[in-house]
């Protein structure tokens, strides 16, 4: 079985070879796309990768969990449902988490003190990235997390190599 891309749900669709970039809310799995990347603040992104298939993903998710009421319809923007479109995905593939390395990056804390109210977006999207991995059973093998940088996350799908560059110059 080969690793096509999803029919919608919010992924994105990948051309043979095609370089994508997440942006906030998004997410991509399968084994057309050569390169997967984006650019992290206070979001999340967690990276999948089967090293024997070469399929691979990554979501990009700006909340840790929905506030409103659940509409039927799965919200990349949501940590919690993020993760869950990679796992559905998994299952189509009949493939497993445990057989899928996870990277955890991002969560910075992009306003420190600034208004004297402390939201914690970035901890807590990091958070639900750490109990989301281990929910599901993933092998966590890399993690670049918190701190007050951004970061921009690529992976190279061919090999699941993952290249986290920290700062404000790309």
């Amino acid at each position: 079985m080969r690793a096509t891309d999803p029919p919608g749900r919010g992924g994105l669709v990948a051309a043979q070879g095609q370089n994508l970039f997440l942006m906030p809310g998004q997410w991509y799995f399968g084994g057309r796309a050569a390169q997967v990347r984006t650019l992290l603040g206070s979001c999340v992104a967690v990276t999948l990768w089967h090293p024997q298939k070469r399929w691979g993903g990554m979501c990009h998710y700006l909340l840790p969990d929905r506030r409103a009421p659940f509409d039927g319809t799965l919200d990349g923007r949501y940590g919690a449902e993020a993760i869950e479109l990679l796992v559905q995905r998994l299952k189509e593939l009949k493939t497993h988490p445990k057989d899928y390395v996870a990277h955890l990056y991002g969560g910075a804390d992009t306003m420190p003190d600034q208004a004297g109210v402390k939201l914690n977006v970035g901890e807590r999207n990091i958070e639900q990235g750490w109990r989301l991995i281990d929910v599901h059973g993933f092998q966590l093998d890399g993690v670049d997390v918190g701190d007050h940088v951004p970061r921009t996350v690529t992976i190279t799908l061919a090999t699941g190599a993952v290249e986290v560059r920290r700062g404000g110059s790309h």
